[in-house]
């Protein structure tokens, strides 16, 4: 019977996927989140549901949607070889993890900051317009702090999401020890392999971890003075 990895491998594999999750999720959340709080367009509705389908999606589907896209015969290689170029292999790597997390995090964020966005008062942007601020400096200058208890929040609960990711992950990145075995990963494989107190203690920690987010996103989403 294989032997369950080490558990500091998987914690800190888990770590770093989070956390760069995370960071795709603010580059890429945020500015849709904006878009989605402050203007009008053709095909804002269809945008909305397709930003938060992983919401609902079995994770597993995601996962085969990101196959879809990034697999060995995805869209992305079949685009590298029309243009002559060769596409780099992201699927059962690390950062195939990453992807997986981003993916199924990014709503979370979206969701929370555009709402705080949209709670913005809209008095206070037109000041700073009157004040000869462009649109792009209001929005970091203003809208953002004002909305930074909803923006973090958001932030914090697509954090612990991807923490605790499995389902897209093991589609695309694989259940390999010593290489993709995140936490979510190693419970499943201490289950597989009977080794109860393994998993014991990790569902335990995985459980205080994810408490502590969530309790951080709710401070984080009340208005109250600090």
């Amino acid at each position: 019977m294989p032997a369950i990895a080490d558990i500091e491998f998987p914690i800190r594999l888990s770590l770093l996927v989070a956390a760069c999750a995370t960071l795709l999720v603010a580059l890429v959340g945020l500015p849709l989140a904006y878009l989605l709080a402050t203007r009008e367009f053709r095909g804002k509705t269809l945008l909305d549901v397709a930003l938060t389908l992983p919401l609902v999606l079995p994770p597993i589907v995601t996962g085969y949607y990101l196959l879809l896209l990034v697999g060995r015969n995805g869209a992305v290689g079949r685009l590298a070889d029309a243009l002559g170029l060769q596409a780099p292999e992201i699927t059962f790597t690390w950062v195939a993890a990453v992807l997986a997390a981003f993916a199924v995090a990014l709503p979370f964020t979206i969701k929370t900051a555009r709402a705080a966005f949209e709670g913005v008062d809209r008095g206070l942007l037109a000041t700073s317009a009157t004040l000869g601020r462009g649109e792009l400096a209001t929005a970091v200058f203003v809208m953002l702090p004002l909305a930074a208890r909803g923006v973090l929040a958001g932030l914090v609960l697509s954090f612990a999401r991807a923490l605790g990711e499995f389902g897209a992950t093991i589609m695309v990145a694989g259940n390999i020890p010593g290489r993709t075995n995140t936490m979510p990963l190693e419970i499943y494989n201490a289950v597989v392999y009977g080794d109860w107190r393994h998993a014991t203690a990790l569902v335990v920690l995985f459980t205080v971890v994810s408490a502590g987010f969530m309790l951080a996103a709710s401070a984080l989403s009340r208005r109250v003075t600090w």
